[in-house]
């Protein structure tokens, strides 16, 4: 036991994947399911802080998301922002950080400033530090710190010799937080959906059937139990 808190992961992933079946299954409508996970989201966090994990990045919503119907897109959008402006107490409280990654694009200028107040409300705290990636996708990502690197050399500021992994890491969405050790995907489903894309070249996945919902502190202890007793060597 000794061994494995010792190798307990710096950052985890979570593809939150299962709640409108969830929903679905008990009769319900799929945003009631978005709203369950989303109090999911907070005990998980709190599991994750009480383990040692020091940074904790979860997919929310993709790019690919705005293809769902116009009243779940809203929910989801009026859930986070209803999110955002109750986070600031808790999080100070337990000393947690808050950013978002993703495209700005489409969101709206009232939660653009709920956000832009929540980090900087919690910048300074040196506890979990929560990534919300949300209108995230891991191509859109890549593609657009290639356009700020491009226009970079454009301006002389950065020339082709210097450019580097750490270059490209530099000008992604999800800042000041490492690659991710462990890549959790709730749901049953089997696959990155654009998750992380460059950051997770040495991840280790966990896959499970339970819907985001239903993932508790034990099922999270499963999955950083497993996680321990990898081998992880980088290529080596």
């Amino acid at each position: 036991m000794e061994i494995e808190r010792q190798n307990v992961p710096t950052h985890v992933g979570i593809i939150m994947d299962g709640n409108r079946r969830w929903a679905r299954e008990r009769g319900l409508i799929p945003q009631l399911g978005h709203k369950e996970g989303a109090e999911n989201l907070k005990r998980i966090a709190r599991a994750c802080d009480d383990m040692g994990i020091q940074y904790l990045t979860v997919f929310a919503f993709s790019t690919e998301n705005w293809k769902r119907s116009k009243d779940e897109v809203d929910y989801l959008i009026n859930l986070l922002l209803a999110q955002a402006r109750g986070f600031t107490k808790s999080a100070n409280k337990r000393n947690f950080r808050l950013q978002l990654a993703g495209f700005e694009e489409n969101l709206t200028d009232e939660l653009k400033q709920e956000i832009d107040r929540i980090e900087s409300e919690t910048k300074d705290n040196t506890g979990l530090t929560i990534n919300i990636a949300f209108n995230y996708g891991g191509r859109p990502e890549i593609i657009d710190a290639t356009k700020k690197i491009a226009k970079e050399v454009l301006e002389g500021k950065l020339s082709l010799e210097d450019i580097t992994e750490e270059t490209l890491s530099h000008h992604m969405w999800i800042k000041n937080t490492p690659d991710p050790d462990l890549i959790i995907r709730t749901g049953g489903e089997l696959r990155l959906s654009g998750f992380l894309l460059w950051e997770s070249a040495y991840s280790e996945f966990y896959f499970t059937s339970k819907y985001w919902p239903d993932f508790d502190q034990q099922e999270l202890q499963k999955a950083v139990d497993e996680f321990c007793h990898r081998k992880r060597n980088f290529g080596k």
